[in-house]
């Protein structure tokens, strides 16, 4: 009978899960309030960021002059 084996797959390089990594600058008063929403929330700052994000590419529009 033979041992069952564990398949270890090599995990993706970065950015091929779909996602990226990349810095910001934000005001100290937007961080004060996703600490405040993430502590209401229990969601971590990224989750909200990115919630927060892909809201505002839905719901924006260009303002013209």
């Amino acid at each position: 009978m033979t041992e069952p084996k564990l398949k270890i797959t090599p995990k993706p390089p970065k950015g091929e899960d779909g996602h990226k990594t990349f810095s910001i600058r934000i005001k100290d008063e937007i961080i004060e309030e996703l600490e405040d929403i993430s502590s209401k929330t229990g969601r971590t700052r990224n989750e909200l960021i990115g919630t927060l994000l892909e809201f505002a590419l839905k719901n924006y529009v260009i303002a013209e002059e």
